[in-house]
């Protein structure tokens, strides 16, 4: 009986065991995390396709502050850990941009501006 007692509150202990907060998502990619000391310039979105196709185009940006060789860098880093973990295999680099491919989409990072460091992320339906 002591032994049930115990199973039962270990299991309602783990029931209160903080959860680790959610990872913020660049909007209009559900799948694409953003990267903490970024922030998305959301009124420079681009999105529209169908069932068939869809091209999406978000900016991040860091600020002035931020030494963008090394911010970029450590996107770089992030998205090569992260993106692997929600289905998108690294295809490599095209020059400093980062390129990723999943199920018939490709994934884009580009390094668009560096004062402020500005990044482009285009996810589009590979034809």
């Amino acid at each position: 009986m002591l032994k049930y007692i115990r199973i039962i509150a270990l299991i309602i202990g783990i029931g209160y065991i903080p959860c680790a907060s959610a990872a913020a998502f660049v909007e209009g990619m559900d799948d694409v995390p953003l990267p903490e000391g970024l922030s998305q310039i959301t009124q420079d979105d681009i999105s529209f396709g169908n069932e068939e196709t869809r091209l999406l185009e978000a900016y991040l940006t860091a600020p002035k502050s931020v030494n963008a060789k090394k911010m970029f860098e450590s996107v770089g880093k992030f998205y090569q850990e992260s993106l692997p973990q929600l289905g998108w295999i690294y295809q490599g680099n095209r020059g400093d941009d980062l390129l990723f491919y999943r199920e018939g989409e490709t994934l884009e990072v580009v390094k668009e501006n560096n004062s402020p460091l500005m990044i482009r992320i285009t996810l589009k339906t590979k034809p």
